[in-house]
């Protein structure tokens, strides 16, 4: 997928021996991250206009429905005593984070996906899904053999959990019209990281065909 950086950017990292294709598997996972309405609506303080993002996960979600392939949401949820409290770092150094109490409409998943009471939640504390969470574990029931992330923030959660989806062994593709940030910059920065280290950034008619058929 092209790159917004310049040529010699594109040199440097093609010398370094980086951006090679993942090899992708007929088992995928499609993992929806953190699309919550304190991420995906401007409303709140944590938030952003994220509606083209949503659009086109709906769109992969219908697919991998299609596909037979499952669906895994996940949602940063901090306790009362996690919210106001001091044990968690993350939320010292982001405290707006702390508005994303459990049971406020701020981790309510964003209405217009189509989530299913057959589908997985997992419920997070930190960026990565995998960090505390038993997602390694269900990754691993479920059979997956590839991992395909979206979702919010680009160059938080989502970055993060392509990072771990690696380092535990999964081939990780990433549709970019299905992630979405708070601002351009980092988004189009994480996007590169990713393609160039840690997974594949995939236009989104690709996914649409490979979670429907599974890469056959």
């Amino acid at each position: 997928m092209p790159t917004p950086y310049d040529p010699a950017t594109d040199r440097v990292y093609a010398r370094a021996g980086f951006g090679a294709t993942v090899d992708r598997g007929h088992r995928p996972v499609l993992v929806v991250v953190d699309l919550t309405r304190g991420f995906t609506e401007p409303e709140f303080d944590t938030g952003s206009d994220l509606t083209t993002t949503v659009e086109a996960t709906a769109e992969l979600v219908a697919a991998a429905r299609t596909g037979g392939v499952p669906v895994v949401w996940t949602a940063i949820t901090y306790t009362p005593a996690e919210a106001d409290g001091d044990a968690i770092t993350w939320l010292t150094k982001a405290p707006g984070m702390r508005a994303l109490r459990e049971g406020s409409e701020a981790v309510a998943l964003d209405p217009r996906l189509p989530y299913e009471e057959g589908d997985h939640l997992i419920v997070k504390k930190g960026a990565s899904a995998f960090f505390g969470t038993a997602l390694a574990s269900l990754l691993t029931g479920l059979g997956c053999d590839t991992t395909v992330v979206c979702g919010a923030t680009t160059s938080g959660c989502v970055r993060a959990t392509a990072v771990d989806a690696m380092q535990h062994g999964w081939p990780v593709l990433v549709p970019a019209e299905a992630c979405g940030d708070r601002a351009a910059g980092p988004h189009e920065a994480a996007l590169f990281d990713i393609q160039a280290k840690y997974g594949d950034v995939v236009e989104h008619e690709d996914m649409v065909k490979y979670l429907t058929t599974k890469g056959a």
